[in-house]
């Protein structure tokens, strides 16, 4: 069977709703390239769990492609400088004359795309990009063709070129060939994560996304701001390595909305979808945000303290204060946190603390297993006060009162910090000192109220500056 056009599969590791995938398969036969470059993942501070995840996924999709008879191959590099030589190479030894792939926006990932593109040309083998993986894959601009820097008016606008556009999901491409047997894959550099949390498999992630919009995507809003409530989707892992695409989400929201006689438009989960556009559409406008810089280039001047000592506390979950504990131990046990968690953690990292927030953000990184860098990046430079549309520097959660609200019995604490277990639902947000030395459970390592005064201050002194 000869197959003269290579579909280069990265974090869309999926057979439906994939543009490049689907657009290739009309033109003739096909084969599916991975490139699996540990190092790179590692200098971009991937973490184990989402290299494991990487792998299973990997691996089932290898099985259903082959049912259609489409090989799947992995090409081995360390880094991205490797893989024009390397993909060139197999495309000349395959008799390759065309590679497709999905657009990517991160500048590391733009430098690699456009090296590979010049090394094919040398070579006449045809690229062929399809639009970036985004809910609305056209870039979103004012009236005035500027990038929006505020989310309100791009969720506008967005909304606005979503309903004008089509939404039904691509199709997986029709067999090609009886079923063939998978490639045996090298999954050596696999690592361990959470398989009983998130199965590695498109099926799984599909039904947990529809599943999700039947039965809690209507109550989402009531819901979404308690850990201990199963109430968001926990697709998250399954759309950072893209084993479900944007229009599954959408056609799952549409047809619930239309199901319920409800109008899409007001669906919050919506928004947060919104937000992860957003943000990933900032990495393409502003390449700085992809060479750890802040939006806001006035806070490169702020004096963070970075205490070694706090920093190791906070990563550990022993800074005393136990709803910050909790979603650490969360953090490191499951490689997940929930998003109010994230919120709360991260504003007591850089306000409370007062430590740079591209140190917390390298951490996230480093262990959660739905990391994806502009969600991760905008999230931590909108706790900081440092990034676009972010929160005002002179809000700063306090950790103590966000507990009472969002966790208000304490089960979510009692079950990541079993230590306070058997504390009252109200001495569990901040225990005494009697009852921290009979939990065996640290002091606070910072006074809030102080602490807070000493970040806002930091903040002004910017305004002084020439």
């Amino acid at each position: 069977m000869k197959i003269e056009h290579l579909v280069w599969l990265r974090n869309d590791l999926r057979s439906i709703d994939n543009p490049a995938l689907y657009h290739a398969s009309k033109q003739g036969k096909v084969a599916v390239v991975i490139a699996i470059t540990p190092q790179q993942w590692k200098e971009h501070n991937e973490s184990d769990a989402k290299t494991g995840l990487r792998a299973g996924l990997i691996q089932t999709l290898s099985e259903s492609l082959a049912t259609l008879g489409i090989p799947l191959h992995l090409i081995h590099a360390e880094k991205f400088a490797q893989l024009p030589d390397k993909i060139t190479q197999f495309c000349l030894e395959n008799g390759i004359k065309h590679l497709w792939f999905n657009h990517d926006l991160p500048v590391h990932e733009q430098q690699r795309d456009q090296a590979v593109f010049e090394a094919l040309k040398k070579h006449n083998i045809a690229t062929h990009i399809q639009p970036v993986d985004l809910i609305v894959p056209q870039t979103v601009l004012s009236q005035q063709g500027t990038p929006f820097k505020v989310f309100t008016p791009f969720f506008k606008r967005w909304v606005t070129l979503l309903a004008q556009q089509d939404i039904t999901p691509f199709p997986a491409p029709e067999p090609q060939s009886e079923p063939i047997e998978p490639i045996l894959l090298d999954l050596n550099w696999s690592k361990p994560f959470r398989e009983d949390l998130w199965p590695a498999d498109q099926d799984i992630a599909k039904q947990r996304l529809w599943q999700f919009c039947h039965h809690k995507e209507r109550h989402y809003q009531d819901g979404r701001d308690y850990p201990i409530q199963p109430a968001t989707s926990t697709i998250s892992p399954y759309l950072a390595l893209g084993a479900l695409g944007s229009r599954q989400c959408l056609e799952a929201i549409f047809y619930t909305c239309d199901q319920e006689e409800r109008d899409w438009q007001d669906s919050i989960w919506l928004k947060e979808l919104a937000w992860r556009d957003f943000y990933r559409q900032l990495m393409g406008h502003f390449p700085l945000l992809s060479m750890n810089q802040p939006f806001k280039p006035d806070t490169n001047l702020l004096r963070w303290r970075n205490n070694q000592d706090e920093f190791h506390a906070w990563c550990e979950g022993k800074t005393g204060f136990p709803i910050v504990d909790a979603a650490m131990r969360q953090l490191n046990q499951t490689g997940w946190m929930h998003n109010r968690l994230r919120m709360i953690t991260a504003s007591f990292f850089t306000k409370l603390l007062f430590a740079d927030w591209r140190k917390g953000e390298a951490y996230f990184m480093s262990k959660l297993i739905d990391g994806e860098f502009s969600a991760n990046n905008g999230g931590w430079q909108w706790s900081a006060s440092t990034g676009c549309d972010a929160v005002p520097y002179f809000r700063v959660f306090n950790p103590t009162r966000q507990s009472e609200i969002y966790d208000k019995t304490g089960d979510f604490i009692k079950r990541f910090v079993p230590e306070l277990a058997e504390l009252d639902s109200k001495s569990i947000h901040n225990p005494s000192s009697e009852q921290r030395t009979s939990c065996h459970y640290p002091a606070p390592i910072v006074d809030y109220k102080s602490a807070r005064l000493a970040a806002i201050a930091a903040f002004d002194e910017l305004k002084n500056l020439p």
